[in-house]
């Protein structure tokens, strides 16, 4: 690897003075040097420029498990954020790939403050506490875990210590579906409208479905007698982003465009999601988009970057952003072009930053639970 770059390098500060074009040829030059050694990872919600940039692009499990597959990179910069970078450092250092490569991957993350609302909302801490307080009303041994794999590593680690699984939100029913042969409780967390939305198409109803609030201290605002007859527990939790879109949305586009399709992602309040022409993933919003008719309308519910890539890939198609006001990851945000530029040329120059390593024990038991979920079909 050979390529000038400024000895000492500055601080992220200086970098943010730079043109995008001068960063882009920056990037670009670190790229060329350290050619399949490096291994960039954009998430679909991450801005264009970004992108532009990324060797690979897709949904958060999507990219850790094509890293994974990946034998000849040494380090995976992941434009995305935290739960993202900590799933890649869990699979791309499995102990069967660690004893065949020889080496660990190390694991980039550009932003340290480029978090998750969503994994924020369920601590570790509240979690266990939700899990003691439920064994005083039922047995926890007749409840599975399941955490969405939008959530932070130790929250992936107590699924998997106590016989629980992840779920995406493509696979979330084929993953209550394994629970419930195994208990005949889940408690899923973090976001509420998933599991409620996935429990719904399978005939669970809402009185089965609590929900858990952990800043609540009695039995997380609940009765008992709410717990005994629970299905599905589920946690206060959303996404900001999906939270924001309303029925009135979904109806204020069928009046302005008719015949319009109106897709949103399964993480949107159920009164938006059951009114929805198609709900889905986003790998399934992408599918559908690929594969529809020419001059089809849409108005797709989900990250706004995203859908205006659609948009913008897609011109024989009609696609509006369901919602009248803006609706991006601001977390997803935070990584732009000079935090790239910056943390890939130290990278280049020996010096890692914003390094991601999970512990060796945290990372265990999310594996034990993130290969339960590949063994669900």
């Amino acid at each position: 690897m050979s390529i000038a770059i400024e000895q000492p390098l500055p601080d992220i500060a200086s970098y943010k003075s730079l043109e995008n074009e001068q960063l882009s040829d920056r990037i670009e030059r670190v790229r060329e040097a350290m050619g399949a050694e490096l291994l960039i990872l954009g998430h679909h919600y991450q801005q264009d420029e970004v992108i532009d940039h990324s060797d690979l692009r897709g949904d958060s499990y999507q990219l850790s498990q094509m890293a994974a597959e990946n034998t000849d990179c040494k380090y995976i910069v992941f434009c995305g954020v935290h739960f993202m970078a900590e799933t890649a450092d869990i699979l791309a250092n499995r102990p069967e790939v660690l004893d065949q490569r020889g080496y660990r991957v190390s694991v980039t993350l550009p932003d340290m403050s480029a978090g998750c609302s969503m994994a924020d909302m369920a601590g570790i801490e509240q979690v266990e506490n939700c899990w003691a307080d439920l064994d005083e009303i039922v047995d926890t041994h007749d409840i599975t875990p399941v955490t969405y794999i939008n959530s932070a590593a130790s929250l992936k680690a107590f699924v998997g210590k106590h016989n629980g699984i992840v779920c995406t939100s493509s696979n979330a029913p084929a993953v209550l579906e394994w629970a419930f042969k195994r208990t005949s409780r889940v408690l899923f967390f973090p976001d509420q409208h998933l599991g409620r939305n996935t429990s719904l198409k399978m005939g669970i109803t809402n009185d089965q479905m609590p929900v858990w609030d952990p800043y609540q201290l009695e039995m997380g605002g609940n009765t008992d007698a709410a717990i005994e007859r629970s299905k599905v527990i589920l946690w206060k939790g959303h996404c900001s982003v999906h939270q924001m879109f309303q029925a009135e949305h979904v109806e204020m586009f069928r009046k302005k465009h008719p015949g319009i399709n109106v897709m949103v992602h399964p993480e949107c309040p159920r009164e938006v999601n059951d009114i929805a022409d198609v709900s889905g993933s986003t790998g399934k919003i992408i599918e559908v988009i690929k594969n529809a008719e020419a001059g089809s309308k849409w108005a797709i519910g989900t990250e706004l970057h995203l859908v205006n890539r659609l948009k913008k890939e897609n011109p024989h198609l009609d696609i509006h952003f369901l919602s009248p006001v803006v609706c991006m990851c601001a977390t997803m945000y935070r990584i732009d072009l000079a935090h790239l530029c910056w943390s890939l040329e130290n990278l280049a120059n020996g010096t890692q930053v914003n390094t991601i390593r999970v512990d060796d024990e945290t990372a265990e038991w999310s594996l034990v639970a993130l290969e339960r979920m590949l063994s669900v079909k």
